[in-house]
């Protein structure tokens, strides 16, 4: 298999754009209302800072390095800092509760936590005691914490402090780390999401990063065309997450794009329309909420743009077909609808939204339904569903421009090979971007990486048109009927899920006699919605429990029931009372369900539907749905 020549390190990388573009900008971040820039030159400097600052606390070769952040560049920094040591970085969550922190820095046996602000450091102090390896808390926002006294806490500015010393006395420390790196260096730990367990620590290598950087920057990839210095690019999903990681660093790094950062997590959606990035990479769920978004605007806009508004629908609706049947493309019937709406709806509409100048977007990380696709597509928006995982760097396969086929995950990418194994259609990857393996557990990493070097990714697929792969599910996640019929709830949910007024749908049915259903509502959609019905509620639960909206529901469900079998109709469902949440245990940090935790926490809903007394018959839909 035909591989890049030679590991291209994200440092080197680093000096050379800074030596040859110095002055161009590399990041943006937005404070006080305004949007300063850091060059290339700005980058290099403050990596070095840190990584001297880290040195003088004790950070050597193989060691850990974890941070717990918002997105903002000092995460970069940091990354970057770890990596110029031959160390690795451990990215937290910042709304990893307490125990997980615990958990996770006792796991990576890390030594110095970098922490974003006071609630962090909170986090961390409540930890410390319990994870013998961790000698450092360095915060980086200050505000709230002056009284605070502990012998392992420290400011980034004393870090910084530190770092000059230690610089002056080992000027050539970082030339000297760097002769001596290796392609096999741990560059990074990722943990799992912990759907079905404790995390578990993902090993990428130099190596493993320096394909994934390579494969991201490829032409036609999953970044689009020609990625580079004129694209812009809004950082605001976890840096801790994979994808995130090799969008806003590494590939940012290798292809000189401008990465932006929001003030806060708060203003992502009025920095998303400030910015108008030119490629966007979002999971199902904020795409979802986009489209949501739009419902609730234009249900309460004046008679003439809601007219406009169903107008322009339609003829999106056409387009959208149009392009799904053509690859991506406009056809000459959808670039005329397109053109006539593009001054009355589509340009004012994108550009509300901040996808105006997008020229490639992406959704991954979770299955998306067709029908939320087709609605980006339809409105302009090049829409491309790809897939990947931690394990594989996030490389595997992407839809590609023109050859797109909506429902699938596209085409392997360049140079992975992509399979299926025999008898069970587990989908397998093998490329130079697969993990080195699970951080202290050889025995899950035997599990998944076989003596052929497969990755055995869990998930199950089939080829469409021999050339797309489209995944049915995760393996552990299919449901066996009480008839023996192999189903897969992820197709049915993503369904119901792309109605505006359903947040979260957790179809039950293993060992079943029939299919049901557990509804989370999506708030702010459906209380706009019983306002304008004018129904009063106090609380989300009030909500959730009120007549009409149980009617509502139903007729979605209903709906959806007609698009699939009848032993996949969903015959009863009912509604929860409350929002689902990671610090709950009931979500991951990136928002997937933990099926059998939340399974726990609703017994009664669950066995109340299987139940021949139930007391819901209004959430009963019947044999026919």
């Amino acid at each position: 298999m035909t591989t890049p020549e030679e590991t291209r390190y994200l440092t080197r990388m680093l000096r050379a754009n800074a030596a040859e573009f110095a002055g161009h900008t590399a990041l943006r971040v937005k404070q006080s209302g305004i949007w300063h820039d850091i060059t290339w030159g700005d980058y290099a400097r403050f990596v070095e800072e840190i990584a001297f600052g880290l040195a003088a606390l004790g950070v050597t070769a193989g060691d850990r390095v974890a941070i717990q952040s918002e997105n903002r560049p000092e995460w970069l920094f940091a990354d970057l800092a770890a990596s110029s040591l031959r160390a690795a970085i451990v990215g937290l969550y910042p709304t990893n509760p307490v125990a997980e922190i615990t958990y996770l820095l006792q796991d990576s046996g890390a030594r110095v936590l970098i922490a974003e602000d006071q609630e962090q450091v909170d986090k961390a102090l409540a930890a410390e005691a319990e994870c013998p390896a961790l000698e450092w808390i360095v915060f980086l926002n200050g505000r709230g914490l002056a009284g605070y006294e502990h012998p392992k806490l420290l400011s980034v500015d004393e870090l910084i402090v530190r770092g000059d010393a230690h610089r002056a006395a080992h000027p050539a420390l970082l030339e000297q780390i760097d002769r001596e790196r290796s392609p096999d260096d741990l560059s990074t730990l990722i943990y799992t999401s912990g759907t079905t367990g404790p995390p578990k620590g993902v090993m990428l290598s130099a190596r493993n990063i320096s394909f994934s950087a390579h494969i991201l920057s490829l032409d036609d990839g999953i970044l689009g065309r020609q990625v580079g210095p004129h694209d812009t690019l809004l950082s605001y999903l976890p840096l801790s997450h994979v994808v995130e990681r090799g969008i806003s660093v590494w590939a940012n790094i290798s292809t000189r794009t401008v990465v932006h950062f929001a003030e806060s997590i708060d203003t992502v959606t009025a920095d998303l329309a400030e910015v108008q990035p030119t490629i966007l990479f979002a999971v199902p769920r904020i795409w979802e909420k986009i489209q949501a978004t739009v419902s609730i605007k234009m249900a309460g806009a004046s008679r003439l743009k809601r007219t406009i508004y169903a107008r322009s629908m339609k003829w999106s609706q056409t387009i959208g077909a149009d392009r799904v049947a053509n690859g991506g493309e406009f056809t000459r019937r959808a670039r005329l609808l397109y053109v006539i709406g593009w001054y009355p709806l589509f340009r004012p509409l994108r550009k509300r939204l901040g996808l105006l100048r997008v020229r490639h977007a992406i959704s991954g990380a979770a299955p998306i339904a067709p029908e939320v696709l087709a609605f980006f597509v339809g409105i302009g928006v090049p829409l491309y569903e790809a897939y990947g995982m931690t394990e594989n760097a996030a490389i595997a396969t992407t839809n590609r421009r023109g050859r797109a086929i909506v429902g699938t995950v596209g085409e392997p990418q360049a140079l992975a090979e992509v399979t299926l194994a025999e008898g069970t259609n587990e989908v397998l990857t093998r490329h130079p971007g697969t993990f080195v393996g699970y951080w202290g557990k050889p025995e899950a990493t035997a599990n998944t990486i076989d003596a052929d070097g497969w990755l055995h990714t869990g998930d199950v697929g089939e080829w469409v048109e021999g050339t797309h792969l489209r995944i049915i599910d995760r393996i552990k996640d299919i449901i066996i009927t009480a008839g023996g019929k192999n189903i897969s709830p992820s197709e049915i949910e993503n369904a119901l899920k792309a109605s505006p007024y359903v947040k979260e749908a957790v179809v039950i049915g293993d060992r079943r006699a029939y299919l049901t259903a557990l509804i989370g509502i999506e708030f702010d959609t459906v209380a706009d919605w019983a306002s304008r019905q004018r129904i009063e509620f106090t609380t989300y639960r009030d909500l959730s429990e009120k007549p009409e909206v149980t009617a509502l529901i139903a007729g979605i469900i209903k709906d959806v029931n007609t698009r699939f079998a009848r032993v996949e109709s969903i015959r009863k469902f009912r509604m929860l009372t409350k929002e689902l949440d990671h610090e709950d245990g009931e979500l991951t940090a990136t928002q997937k369900l933990k099926r059998q935790a939340f399974a726990a926490t609703v017994p009664h809903l669950i066995d109340d539907m299987y139940s021949e007394s139930s007391a819901y018959a209004g959430s009963d839909l019947g044999r026919n749905g």
